[in-house]
């Protein structure tokens, strides 16, 4: 009986978990959409999709040009990650870029990553640097 119930429990987690929907660029959060126009306005988008996991709602932004930025439910920005391009100069945050320009000035950023913290940062030579919430400087992976 146990085992009934936690396989059932599991069976409705795993229901509930991956459920994607679409959406447009319109029902995303206010912020989420100003942060498109402000940053993303030369770009078309491809795919716009509410995720909605067990403990976690977020926003996923597609653009055709292979970029794509993941939104919190308050439409914070979580991820930015631009495969093919580079994460706008004015989204990555001063202490960061100073640090980049200063120890890898012919870098761009590709990928921005956040969380309560630290910040994840992936430059054009490959290198993935950590920072704290303070911008300091935590981790340097190849």
């Amino acid at each position: 009986m146990i085992l009934s119930a936690i396989l059932m429990v599991f069976g409705v987690t795993t229901a509930c978990a991956d459920n994607d929907k679409p959406i447009t660029v319109a029902q995303l959060p206010a912020k989420a959409q100003q942060f498109v126009k402000a940053h993303f306005s030369n770009e078309k988008v491809a795919l716009a999709k509410i995720e909605q996991d067990f403990l976690e709602t977020t926003y996923e932004v597609v653009f055709t040009n292979g970029s794509k930025v993941e939104f919190l439910k308050n439409g914070e920005w979580k991820e930015i990650d631009c495969k093919y391009s580079t994460v706008p100069v004015a989204v990555v945050p001063a202490q960061i870029a100073q640090y980049i320009s200063q120890n890898y000035p012919d870098t761009k950023v590709v990928k921005l990553e956040r969380d309560r913290r630290e910040y994840e940062v992936k430059i054009t030579n490959g290198l993935e640097l950590t920072f704290d919430t303070r911008f300091n400087l935590i981790d340097i992976d190849d």
